[in-house]
């Protein structure tokens, strides 16, 4: 890789900040005013930093299916914040459970908040499901799409990680249909360092999984779905993704792969 793709790459990193900062404070009135205008500012600024993205570092990126519309649970791969900036500007009303962590950061965190994501504190997963399914019977959230990472954090590519069952608690409480979301992201901006490739990224909406499975089932599927997408969409973009067997259902298998998991993403 030239060291050119490496200063395209830090001009983008330092644009991508600084205009944050300028569309957050320009829709910052319209934000106060209304959750409509706070999404409007997210929208705005999703769309245009994927334009920067490409112009700047030649990196394009590529919906595949069909995103929803209506009131769903949305469970996708997670390999950086790319994959956030393009699933934020492909649905209408979508919203978040985040680390809490992240409702502190600089402009990101208060519109986070006012958009009505939900921050989950280490070990209180539980009080935020229930205040969630609260606002979902009174028709606050009836049409929202929540997005849920069901491994629980990024993932680099190449490596595992088990899917966690919290993914099935809401799926099952909530009672609507989750879509998987494979993606390639993590191949052209990875879960760390400054390089950003050129490629084409891609963020695949698969087919949904309607509601009333049981946690086996449901878990299989899901794993299923979204690993063997996203690695024919890593292979695609020239990266080999070996054979793995699925991790859900076999602790033993999750532990190891876990390990291997930890040293690929070291290295």
């Amino acid at each position: 890789m030239s060291g050119m793709q490496y200063l395209r790459s830090l001009v983008f990193n330092i644009a991508m900040y600084l205009w944050m900062a300028v569309v957050g404070l320009a829709f910052a009135p319209r934000a106060i005013a209304s959750r409509v205008g706070a999404r409007a500012g997210c929208n705005f600024y999703a769309r245009t930093t994927v334009t920067m993205l490409e112009a700047i570092c030649g990196l394009r990126s590529e919906v595949r299916g069909t995103p929803p519309t209506g009131g769903v649970l949305v469970a996708a791969k997670h390999q950086s914040f790319l994959d956030i900036l393009i699933l934020w500007g492909t649905m209408p009303r979508p919203f978040f459970i985040m680390k809490s962590i992240l409702k502190y950061a600089p402009i990101l965190g208060a519109y986070a908040m006012r958009l009505g994501c939900i921050p989950v504190e280490r070990g209180k997963r539980a009080e935020a499901i229930k205040k969630l399914l609260a606002d979902v019977r009174a028709g606050e959230r009836k049409d929202g799409q929540l997005l849920i990472y069901p491994q629980g954090t990024r993932v680099a590519p190449g490596a595992r990680k088990p899917y966690k069952v919290g993914t099935f608690a809401l799926y099952e409480q909530l009672g609507q249909p989750c879509v998987p979301v494979a993606t390639n992201v993590g191949v052209f901006w990875p879960k760390r360092g400054l390089l950003r490739k050129r490629g084409t990224a891609v963020m695949e909406f698969l087919e949904p999984i309607p509601p009333g499975l049981d946690r086996p089932t449901f878990m299989a599927l899901l794993e299923k779905r979204i690993e063997t997408a996203s690695n024919k969409l890593m292979e695609e973009a020239g990266f080999p993704v070996p054979p793995h067997p699925p991790l859900h259902g076999d602790p033993v298998a999750a532990a190891a792969s876990q390990a291997a998991s930890e040293a690929v993403e070291k290295t």
